[in-house]
């Protein structure tokens, strides 16, 4: 089963000492502080501190250091939080914390995601801006997520006559700390984003203190803060000696007799050596599901997270069926899980699940299996083991024995972490955890940081917000802090070699616009502007989909992208006139048996922009051959290396029945693209890019029938990031900037 296994020591954190703790501050009866907890509030009120990185351990406690100083006085605090599933299990713990401190202020905690936001609006007869507005003067405590934030300082809620600050003039004001959780899983121009803000923050506002939670932080995001100006404080137990790992009766009791607390319990992980097919995973765990079985009878609780929808998706049905006969409850929690299945899948026996609960969630099992894209993947993944001892069921505690864990990695890890020459580990052997983590980052596939976003993209982002902060109805009051802020802007995304210059990236603006109306023959948009403007990109590719296999009938409706649609689902078409007749009758609870009424609408603007709709029937079993078409010749386009709108692209599938109402649409669509004249493989190789980065065979109308396109594209945000990187591909691996 597996030829290679080692022990992790457990990990245990430093308690804080009396002296370590401010004065005045309240704790419940027999709780103690871990040292970076109390750091992390003396850093929060601390009036020489701006930026606060708190790198202490998944599962040492962060969120209660972040939190802790709302806990003690009134101090309102805003939450950001990258996926909503995570958002959705910080809310229970600070509700948690609440409960458990008793703050005398009672801070009120809301929640507010993108689709809530619209359904808070809807309910309300309010614009969305009025909306947000609304939410935000109602709670202490706001859980969000950070493309809300982004767009909130970029207009995007405002009506046309109101002025740029209207909103976040106001709500800047309302919160003394904001925070940024899991923040390493974002790529460059998310970190652009939140930097440009932040240094817009600092300008037209009153000083705020931000604080970032990352057990795994991004060095790129400190250095260009430290060069704007702002002054950084790092919390990190691991440099400072705070924290141990006992493996003998005696470093046991010491720890106990100290009163260190136990962050990470022993793990014995287990490496599954598989090649790396898109399949492998997948087969394994069908084959080794007695395995399951058998940790779940031994009062175990599970977890298996895998890279794509689909394989959990047909895993589900499959260990749904082997294990009902037992009494296990199996579920699920991806992308395209419904939110009723998705609140109430980690307390199943075992749930399968992608990235949505690889981020900070905190699960309650002692057995997982994992795959992982990367390093930080890798790291990351892991730490949703051994945070407990036990979990409740029927009012009793089950206490956990072992904590086990199967990386289902690739062969070459593997090969070089136990088969070198000099190999990294030795089966058998036990480990700290910091040794080990730096061993999978040092052997694991590197992936490109794309650096080269902030000189040529992140800066258009700053260019919108300058020019922004000259609005007419604006321009007197925030003349000065336009001035500073444009500084501010080009010394943190120039390079050693080059110095970034806003009007320059003006008339750059201003080409792309150009360009636009003569391709479209409007004299108005700027779609390259807007999606570097954007935060996660503008998806220009979404469907919608009424999912037949989700038995929750509200969350029947979802959104997804086209390129996954045509590799793994089993759909059938549908018009859009149908679609929108069923979304009505559900969200007014008219197609549902009284009983079953929900008042939780389906915002209509989710779908507003998409494709085409289709339903849901299955997931597919082998992904389907397909490619993108061009009518023209791409040579001239690959050769132009640039980011470009492109029309008239398609999409060419054999045996595809359906595709040709979506091509209609499709050839309308104005994409943002970057055409490269390399296949797909060898620019993923060469360019060392993410798993799920994508980029996409693409052939014109001289090479329709290859089979293999000679071309590949890249749409949206894709391909601004694909541009930082051209330099490779045209030096012959010798980037230049």
């Amino acid at each position: 089963m597996s030829e290679y296994n080692i022990i992790l020591k457990p990990v245990y954190s430093c308690p804080a000492s009396i002296s370590d703790v401010p004065k005045g501050v309240k704790l419940p009866e027999g709780w103690m502080l871990s040292w970076h907890q109390a750091e992390t509030l003396k850093a929060i009120r601390n009036p020489d501190v701006d930026v606060i990185s708190n790198t202490a351990m998944t599962g040492d406690g962060k969120t209660l250091g972040g939190y802790l100083d709302i806990l003690q006085v009134y101090s309102p605090i805003l939450g950001l939080y990258p996926t909503n599933e995570l958002a959705r299990d910080q809310e229970m713990q600070v509700r948690g914390y609440i409960d458990l401190f008793q703050p005398e202020h009672e801070p009120r905690v809301h929640r507010l995601s993108g689709q809530e936001l619209e359904i808070y609006a809807e309910q309300e007869n309010l614009k969305k801006g009025a909306a947000l507005e609304t939410r935000v003067g109602q709670t202490e405590i706001l859980l969000t997520n950070p493309d809300i934030f982004h767009y909130l300082h970029r207009g995007a809620y405002l009506l046309p006559n109101d002025s740029p600050d209207k909103l976040w003039g106001r709500i800047d004001k309302r919160f003394n700390v904001i925070v940024f959780d899991e923040f390493h899983v974002f790529q460059a121009p998310q970190i652009a984003s939140v930097i440009n803000t932040m240094l817009l923050i600092r300008r037209t506002n009153r000083r705020k203190k931000f604080l970032f939670l990352s057990a795994t932080p991004n060095p790129q995001l400190v250095e260009r803060l430290k060069l704007a100006g702002f002054r950084c404080y790092e919390i990190d137990p691991l440099k400072e000696n705070k924290y141990k790992f006992p493996d003998t009766a005696i470093e046991y009791q010491q720890v106990k007799a100290q009163s260190w607390r136990q962050v990470s319990r022993e793990i014995s992980l287990h490496f599954v050596r598989l090649e790396p097919t898109s399949k492998a995973s997948e087969t394994w765990l069908k084959k080794n599901s007695e395995l399951i079985l058998t940790h779940l009878q031994h009062s175990g609780k599970g977890a298996i997270i895998l890279n794509s929808i689909a394989a959990v998706k047909r895993l589900t049905d499959f260990f749904d069926n082997f294990l009902k006969p037992y009494g296990f409850q199996v579920s699920e929690n991806t992308g395209l899980s419904g939110k009723k299945i998705k609140e109430e899948s980690l307390e199943a026996d075992l749930v399968l699940g992608t990235s949505t609960i690889d981020v900070g969630v905190d699960f309650k099992i002692n057995f997982l299996f994992f795959e992982s894209a990367d390093a930080g993947n890798f790291i990351q993944r892991l730490g949703r083991l051994g945070r407990h001892d036990g979990y409740e069921r029927d009012g009793q505690h089950i206490t956990f024995s072992d904590c086990t864990a199967y990386a289902l990695a690739p062969n070459f890890l593997i090969d070089k972490l136990f088969k070198s020459d000099s190999p990294a580990l030795k089966s058998g052997e036990v480990y700290e955890r910091p040794f080990f983590h730096e061993q999978i980052r040092e052997n694991y596939r590197k992936i490109n940081n794309f650096e080269g976003y902030y000189f040529k993209w992140g800066v258009v982002q700053s260019m919108r917000l300058v020019r922004q902060l000259g609005h007419p109805n604006v321009k007197q009051q925030y003349e000065s802090s336009q001035e500073v802020f444009k500084n501010d802007c080009e010394l943190v995304f120039s390079t050693d070699k080059k110095k970034v210059n806003l009007k320059c990236v003006f008339v750059r603006s201003k080409e792309w616009e150009k360009e636009w109306q003569e391709l479209s023959g409007t004299d108005k948009g700027n779609p390259i502007l807007e999606e570097a403007a954007s935060f996660r990109g503008t998806s220009p590719l979404l469907c919608g989909i009424y999912d037949t296999t989700e038995p929750n009938e509200v969350d029947r409706f979802k959104t997804y992208d086209l390129p996954g649609i045509l590799s793994n689902l089993e759909i059938e078409p549908m018009r859009g006139t149908e679609f929108e007749r069923l979304r009505c009758a559900i969200a007014t609870g008219g197609a549902l048996p009284i009983a079953e009424r929900t008042n939780t609408p389906i915002p209509k603007g989710r779908f507003k922009y998409c494709l085409g709709f289709m339903k849901l029937l299955g997931y597919r079993e082998e992904r389907l051959d397909w490619k993108f078409t061009y009518p023209g010749d791409l040579q001239a386009i690959a050769n132009a290396w640039k980011v470009q709108v492109l029309l008239g692209i398609q999409v060419w599938q054999p045996g595809n029945y359906w595709i040709s109402d979506i091509n209609k649409q499709l050839k309308k669509q104005a994409l943002v693209s970057y055409v490269v004249p390399l296949r797909v493989d060898e620019v993923r190789g060469r360019l060392q890019l993410p798993m799920h980065f994508e980029i996409y065979p693409i052939s014109d109308q001289f090479s329709v029938h290859d089979a293999t396109p000679p071309y590949c594209i890249a749409f949206g945000q894709s391909a601004l990031l694909l541009d930082t990187l051209a330099g490779w591909l045209k030096s012959e691996g010798i980037y230049v900037v």
